[in-house]
């Protein structure tokens, strides 16, 4: 079975993988995909977003997309991180299938299904 589109990364935190500090941003983007989704990912673009709801900002960041390399049904990639509470970071990685078919579907993917485990208590 193949995995769902909406893999959240887990964290790395600081200092706990000392080989993680000497990768790059994109390189740990690149493992979070693999590690995930299982295929592996060539960096294709960076892509600035800055989404509202209401008219306030509830994301801001950069996603950078992949080419995927093996998927059945994905061609692409959209991934970030951000900062845990506990000094690490998140690996985000959503793959390009069904409704998702821009870095801003992606993340507006995310948003959603976090308020919605917000929302549930989980």
């Amino acid at each position: 079975m193949t995995p769902g589109p909406l893999r959240f990364g887990g964290s790395f935190e600081a200092g706990r993988e000392n080989h993680m500090s000497e990768m790059s941003e994109r390189e740990r983007l690149r493992k979070a995909i693999r590690d995930l989704h299982g295929v592996d990912a060539t960096h294709l673009r960076s892509e600035p977003l800055h989404e509202t709801f209401q008219g306030q900002t509830v994301w801001e960041g950069i996603v950078e997309v992949f080419a995927l390399k093996g998927h059945p049904k994905a061609g692409l990639a959209y991934a970030w991180s951000h900062a845990t509470d506990g000094g690490g970071r998140n690996y985000i990685a959503v793959l390009g299938v069904g409704p998702i078919r821009s870095a801003s579907d992606a993340v507006r993917a995310v948003l959603a299904a976090a308020a919605e485990t917000e929302h549930d208590g989980r």
